[in-house]
């Protein structure tokens, strides 16, 4: 028999679910996160649940929020639990269920009245985001926050009742500068390379276009620390519902299934105050630049070197890929040849080591993490994950044929069927588009790079438009396994 998740059912789990180990009842809020989804569930809260765990800090809670309406259904399903969680940390051979409560509150998305009321109060000192690479209204191409971008030209001419998350953000400061109260911090939680400079630009830049004096105000007193985050957290199915219910007896409307590894690296910038989270595993640092890069390059950019050939070869899940021995072999040499050395080492930490490592987290059978999801939003990924080391290999006048190789296989990915010819759903926010001009590089490879606004200069780049060509070409003729091959054999 199981238990439906709600406050009332902690004092009956079944043996082997760990309940939240202090009194919830007791909490008081301090952070408002925006974006409640998987990552944020099984990564900052669960930091936060073991710091209250540990009696520390419990005027730290969460207040959740939301602006997108997929928010709607995530309050609704929380709010039936009492907000909380069963977050389950799955290895190959043992697993971990336990419950976390460190969220107090779920602001219900679009109540904008509430949500500037909620950043008004004197005891939310930190603001925090998990809103994906692509919520962040940045030009692809430049990489540079894009103040022409619909929401946040909607939210400059409709100030006083925002609907972005950086709108919402920027206003709910103006309210407290108006009112005497410190600023909040603000700490996006993303992975984007400098994501405290990405946040700061989007507060402050649609800041600046409704009262350029509260966006200087913002530039100069506001605190917004880089971060790196990391833990894989695959999207919650029917399956891992199921596997809760069946296994370990709890019925949870939204489990998190995730990795035990969990890793957060923090800039040291919180003026307002901040919960004593590296007694917890946190790492506190004055330059988190060289974590992010080397997460964002060899652990992103893995899953994008292995999700597109996964994804030609219908494969489904993340661990089958790490099982094909020729996608495997693909991954280390890539990562070996052109990745790692344009990855300066962050200090103490051994590339290799690390490289190994994300390897490892990968071929973990019980998460469950799918190739679909790796291949989700090229458009927003590819800019930030594979190609900077493709312009790092550039200037530094080297190969970079397997990261053209893996643009080639996300341009085949987005013609929308498999070698098999199974159709390949859409993946992607402008689909539509990345199908269309797919569908032309078939014929002209160059047609693919015609998307400026994501190559860049690449797209003008005669080294690189020659190596993407000839790895294109060479799928349609030859397909992906004699593709590989060639690479595998340096023939590419």
């Amino acid at each position: 028999m199981s238990v439906k998740l709600s406050a009332a059912a902690l004092r009956h789990l079944p043996k082997g679910v760990a309940a939240p180990g202090y009194d919830r009842a007791g909490l008081r809020p301090g952070i408002l996160h925006i974006g409640v989804g998987n990552f944020h569930r099984a990564h900052q809260a669960v930091y936060l649940d073991d710091l209250f765990a540990a009696g520390r800090d419990h005027d730290w809670a969460i207040v959740g929020a939301g602006v997108r309406e997929y928010d709607t259904d995530m309050r609704a399903k929380l709010a039936a639990q009492d907000y909380l969680t069963t977050v389950v940390e799955q290895e190959a051979h043992a697993s971990t269920v336990r419950v976390t409560g460190p969220m107090i509150d779920f602001i219900k998305p679009f109540d904008v009245a509430t949500m500037l009321a909620t950043l008004a109060r004197p005891e939310i000192r930190i603001v925090s985001l998990t809103v994906t690479e692509g919520g962040y209204c940045i030009d692809p191409a430049t990489q540079r926050f894009d103040p022409r971008h619909p929401e946040i030209a909607y939210d400059a001419a409709h100030f006083d009742a925002p609907k972005s998350a950086f709108g919402l953000i920027a206003a709910g400061l103006k309210r407290r500068r108006a009112a005497g109260i410190a600023p909040f911090t603000v700490m996006s939680c993303d992975n984007i390379p400098g994501n405290g400079h990405v946040c700061e630009n989007a507060v402050a830049g649609v800041a600046e276009l409704a009262d350029r004096e509260l966006g200087a105000w913002i530039r100069k007193t506001v605190a917004f620390p880089n971060s790196m985050v990391d833990r894989i957290t695959p999207a919650t199915t029917d399956r891992e519902r199921a596997i809760l219910k069946d296994q370990y007896g709890v019925e949870d409307h939204w489990p998190v299934f995730c990795e035990a590894f969990r890793q957060w690296v923090v800039e040291d910038k919180f003026p307002a105050g901040r919960p004593a989270l590296e007694t917890v595993g946190a790492t506190f640092v004055k330059d988190v630049a060289p974590y992010e890069l080397m997460k964002i390059r060899i652990l992103n950019g893995g899953h994008a070197a292995i999700a597109y050939p996964a994804g030609l070869l219908d494969i489904h899940f993340v661990h089958e890929a790490m099982e094909d021995k020729q996608i495997l072999a693909f991954l280390e040499a890539l990562e070996k040849r052109e990745i790692l050395p344009v990855v300066p080492p962050p200090p103490g930490v051994a590339l290799e080591a690390y490289r190994v490592k994300v390897a490892e987290r990968f071929a973990n059978p019980k998460i469950g993490d799918t190739i679909s999801r790796l291949c989700l939003d090229g458009t927003n990924r590819q800019p930030k994950f594979i190609l900077p080391s493709v312009v790092d290999r550039l200037e530094a006048g080297c190969s970079f044929a397997g990261l053209a190789l893996v643009s080639a296989m996300w341009c085949r990915y987005c013609y929308g069927e498999s070698e098999s010819g199974k159709v390949i759903p859409p993946n992607d926010p402008i689909w539509d588009r990345l199908q269309k001009a797919s569908r032309s590089a078939r014929s002209d490879p160059r047609a693919f790079l015609e998307m400026r606004d994501i190559f860049g200069e690449l797209s003008d780049t005669p080294a690189y438009v020659d190596a993407f060509s000839k790895s294109l070409s060479k799928l349609w003729s030859q397909g992906v396994r004699a593709t590989l091959d060639d690479y595998l054999a340096e023939r590419l």
